[in-house]
């Protein structure tokens, strides 16, 4: 018979080494300036919600952004710029990042998020519904990367915007796609979880896109779905 305590003591002991191995691969491969540190603190001085991505899934951006050679990013969904700013850094001194977000109080703060990280001179911050402010971006398609991270409910109809706004080659990345396993319940319990369900099923049967998702949250709880558009 299992010994309560000594169970608890295996799982305690689990959490400290995934937490540890978590703040070495942080420190070594995606450590943050004190400016990608202040987006947070902005955050929180405006009373945002701390959902912002982590430092790896921020490096990971930045790694993909320049394995694709991108000179123009689009982002659904800026909060305070913290994604913004590793996607912005990927860019040459003439690419484009333009990132859309709802919210004007939001906008706010990414811009001077954008300013302190050196990047405001190729960011531009579109306020409005998501679903508004894409549409007359075809005019300025093709974008070389897109990432996903704004209300789950819309996510279908993102996916739809990013690969008309595509080029073959383009590298589509959305966030929060497992949703602590809620994605994968029939039905998904809740709003969030549907939205993200109907995404992974909606780029799985796209024939356009070679897709992959894993964990990548702190937690392991949530994480990317990554698609490349043939």
């Amino acid at each position: 018979m299992t010994n309560p305590q000594s169970e608890l003591e295996r799982l305690q002991a689990e959490a400290a080494q995934r937490a540890m191995i978590d703040r070495e691969l942080v420190a070594r491969f995606a450590p943050e300036d004190a400016e990608l540190r202040g987006a947070n603190d902005r955050a929180k001085a405006a009373g945002m919600p701390e959902i912002q991505i982590s430092p790896l899934q921020g490096k990971l951006l930045q790694v993909l952004a320049a394995a694709c050679g991108a000179r123009k990013i689009l982002e659904i969904g800026a909060l305070a710029g913290y994604s913004g700013a590793w996607l912005a850094r990927a860019l040459p001194a003439d690419g484009k990042l333009i990132t859309l977000e709802v919210s004007e109080k939001h906008a706010e703060v990414a811009r001077a998020t954008f300013a302190a990280a050196g990047v405001a001179d190729r960011v531009e911050v579109r306020v409005g519904p998501a679903l508004e402010t894409l549409p007359p971006l075809t005019s300025e398609a093709p974008f070389d990367l897109i990432f996903i991270d704004a209300d789950k409910g819309n996510y279908p109809a993102y996916l739809d915007w990013a690969v008309k706004l595509s080029r073959p080659g383009t590298i589509i990345v959305a966030d929060n796609v497992i949703r602590g396993g809620r994605a994968f319940q029939t039905p998904p319990p809740d709003e969030n979880a549907a939205g993200a369900a109907a995404y992974n099923e909606k780029l799985l049967a796209n024939p356009r896109l070679i897709s992959v998702a894993f964990p990548m949250d702190d937690d392991g709880t949530d994480g990317f779905a990554i698609s490349v558009v043939r």
